[in-house]
């Protein structure tokens, strides 16, 4: 089985105002030299079978047509390697 990620962010002409009460909280919090925070959303889905190009392809329309919102959103889909996905 594999793992797909699918990281979903506002694109970056959107107001964030959950990233921008985060970045303003940092200060008060210790965190001193962080310039932006955007925040975003991260769909993991477990793929029975090979993660070909079918598959990534009909997890590009999932992500499309239901995990992110187009117009406000961009999306990006990837295969977690084994490695990354023991952590």
């Amino acid at each position: 089985m594999a793992r797909v990620v699918v990281d979903v962010m506002l694109k970056p002409e959107i107001l964030d105002p959950q990233g921008q009460a985060v970045q303003r909280a940092l200060p008060r919090l210790g965190f001193e030299g962080i310039s932006d925070v955007r925040q975003g959303k991260r769909f993991e889905l477990e793929v029975e079978g090979p993660v070909d190009d079918a598959a990534l392809a009909r997890i590009h329309d999932l992500a499309e047509s239901f995990l992110a919102n187009t117009v406000i959103e961009d999306f990006t889909v990837r295969v977690e390697e084994a490695a990354e996905a023991a952590k």
